[in-house]
């Protein structure tokens, strides 16, 4: 029986109890009586529970009771910050058999996790860093980089994809070195390889690209080299982070500040934090959770986290701002992307699709913290100027349909005897006992940033965890089973209800743009969301 005729079968299944049930929908335990009866789950038990479509992530309230604690039963990780790096880290240390708990002052992703590119960078930048620089530092990025992008694509497939890239030449050395540099990046891949780069004429790249301008400063174009990079849905996939952890038995909350940190009066090292629920009422309702470790993950926020533990301790982000704007789509086509090379401040822009329209950044300039950062006007102008001389359609301010700005936490190493280059890469430090700080990095490299930062919490921590790190290869909530041609039978399976003329809700046919979104956005998931939303109507 074919994949899909097996998945038209298990839809049919799920619409018929739920209808069997009067439109409840009936969820198993998400952890067997044996699980709990070990104290943790075993690896093969964890990946069972995140891939059951019937699982369900505990409440709210059943949350915040795990993350009350005392000092007698303590968790063994408390993670503060709910970006892709704080949620990687409590997936990764509920993995391991760890109490985990996640506390999020704002929203999962309502920081520079859901800012960003959409990218998932191989780190070909870095490679020619490494070839003019002769540095093998940037090397080593270049190698991580790719492992990581594989490793993302694989563990949630359906919220991440291979999107080609188009690089526009306008005379043959541009070709030849483009063209090499790629061929070179093709090569160091290897088995992490997308899709190979190639060479397209000028006439192939207008097809391809029928926006893309055919001379630009005075010059013709002489075709493009392409090649792959990964797109995903950076807030999704944040989210996914989030409820594969809880399903995987770590407490997250969202709406939970951290007020101050719990010392032992003796040693002075760092037992937890006291937590403000900013979701329970107008002064909050406070309750403090002991934690044998803290993980310090807020982003750009981390400084002010380290210094609860010390007012004195020196800063080690450099803040810097990423700029991005939405335009039509028409000034891309579905499923190409383009950068722009080169531009004044030296950086990368690129132009890609997004959800039926298209997205064009981003900048880099200092900047200050702040919770909400806005783009200002410049930022904006610069990412319009940067695009407009490689396009055939007139670039105007009034198509830019909105606009966000992220803040990166660029790290320096607060332990470094000197900060002259500030690293694109991520640093773990314990400076106070019992904070462990992650910071720095990007979005492509957060799972392993979250192992390195639960290997120095079990260190710190003298923890006993039940195995190794298994998220390099752990399917996210959604993922596992989940196939493009997924939407097809959604779309055959369930029907869209809709109001006639007279008011009357009759069944209409699920088209295919809507199976789709519900199929990426929630992988097999959609299955529950269609089948919720057709009961709805009965």
């Amino acid at each position: 029986m074919s994949a899909s005729a097996t998945r038209l079968r298990r839809l049919a299944s799920v619409a018929v109890a739920v209808t069997a049930c009067g439109g409840a929908v009936l969820l198993t335990p998400p952890v067997s009586s044996n699980d709990r009866a070990s104290g943790h789950p075993t690896v093969e038990s964890l990946r069972q529970i995140i891939n059951d479509p019937s699982a369900v992530v505990p409440s709210r309230t059943l949350q915040e009771s795990a993350l009350i604690g005392t000092k007698s039963g303590p968790l063994d990780i408390l993670v503060v910050g709910g970006g892709a790096t704080g949620c990687g880290v409590a997936l990764d240390a509920a993995t391991r058999g760890l109490r985990v708990g996640l506390v999020e002052r704002e929203d999962f992703s309502s920081g520079t996790s859901s800012r960003s590119t959409k990218l998932i960078h191989g780190g070909v930048r870095y490679l020619e860093k490494a070839v003019f620089g002769l540095d093998y530092g940037n090397l080593k990025l270049v190698f991580h980089a790719l492992e990581e992008r594989k490793q993302v694509i694989e563990n949630a497939p359906h919220l991440c994809h291979a999107l080609p890239c188009m690089t526009p030449c306008f005379d043959w050395f541009e070709v030849v070195y483009y063209w090499m540099g790629l061929k070179m990046y093709d090569l160091v891949a290897g088995r992490r390889l997308l899709h190979f780069s190639r060479y397209y004429s000028a006439q192939e790249s207008v097809e391809l690209f029928p926006t893309l301008a055919s001379k630009g400063k005075g010059k013709s174009l002489r075709g493009t080299v392409v090649y792959y990079d990964g797109q995903m849905n950076d807030s999704r996939l944040n989210v996914g982070l989030a409820c594969t952890a809880a399903l995987a038995g770590a407490a997250v909350l969202n709406h939970a500040e951290v007020v101050s940190f719990l010392k032992d009066e003796g040693t002075q090292r760092i037992i937890g934090a006291r937590i403000r629920d900013n979701l329970s009422g107008t002064e909050g309702q406070e309750f403090d959770a002991y934690a044998k470790v803290v993980v310090n993950a807020a982003g750009p926020f981390c400084d002010s986290v380290r210094k609860m533990a010390n007012k004195d301790a020196l800063p080690m982000i450099c803040p810097s701002s990423g700029v991005h704007i939405v335009l039509p789509d028409y000034y891309s086509p579905d499923g190409m992307g383009l950068i722009v090379p080169k531009t004044k401040d030296g950086r990368v822009v690129f132009m890609l699709p997004w959800l039926g329209r298209t997205i064009a950044g981003t900048t880099d300039s200092s900047t200050s913290i702040t919770p909400l950062p806005e783009p200002n006007e410049n930022e904006i102008q610069f990412i319009l100027d940067a695009i407009c001389d490689y396009l055939n359609v007139k670039v105007r301010r009034t198509d830019v349909l909105s606009a966000w700005s992220g803040i990166r936490p660029l790290a320096v190493d607060p332990n470094a005897k000197n900060t002259e280059s500030i690293s694109r890469d991520h640093v773990v430090s314990e400076e106070y006992p019992g904070l462990v700080t992650i910071t720095g990095g990007k979005w492509t490299t957060y799972r392993s940033m979250a192992e390195d930062a639960v290997n120095a919490a079990i260190k710190s921590g003298k923890l006993s965890p039940s195995n190794e790190c298994i998220t390099s290869n752990l399917r996210l909530i959604g993922g596992d089973g989940w196939e493009p041609s997924l939407f097809t039978a959604l779309a055959q399976q369930y029907v869209r209800m809709k109001k006639s003329d007279g008011g009357k809700v009759v069944p209409g046919v699920m088209d295919t743009a809507a199976a789709k979104h519900l199929s990426h956005a929630y992988g097999t998931l959609a299955e529950r969301v269609a089948t919720i939303a057709q009961v709805g109507f009965r």
